[in-house]
């Protein structure tokens, strides 16, 4: 049977495009191309993508009209969010932390939408 084998993009509408995308750029170290699409390429990049659907009425996205959430793969959280905190992002001051997958934190960007950083657990 054919099937998806990963997550070839992730594609949101905005207010102000090129300044989304340059902050997540800037935040968030993602390589921006010239046609100002933001790509993971690259070693550090692999690992395990989650494709998940919730129930419509959600809270976890945070606002309710948030019809979608990205969750980022991060190398070293507690240092990211002290970068994020020192450039002034809004971070979620919720943490979780569980053994068999990983750490977790949010931020929001620019355009409001919730935004979840996850450290996979040391292998």
């Amino acid at each position: 049977m054919a099937k998806a084998v990963g997550v070839g993009g992730v594609f949101l509408k905005a207010r102000d495009p090129q300044a989304l995308a340059l902050w997540y750029a800037e935040h968030l170290g993602i390589a921006m191309q010239e046609s100002g699409s933001l790509v993971f390429d690259g070693p550090e990049s692999a690992g395990r993508t989650i494709f998940a659907c919730f129930p419509v009425d959600t809270e976890y996205f945070g606002r309710g009209e948030q019809q979608a959430m990205i969750n980022f793969r991060v190398d070293d959280l507690d240092a990211l969010l002290q970068q994020l905190a020192a450039a002034g992002v809004r971070i979620d001051s919720n943490r979780e932390d569980h053994a068999s997958y990983g750490r977790f934190a949010w931020i929001w960007d620019p355009e409001d939408n919730r935004v979840e950083l996850w450290q996979a657990p040391a292998r």
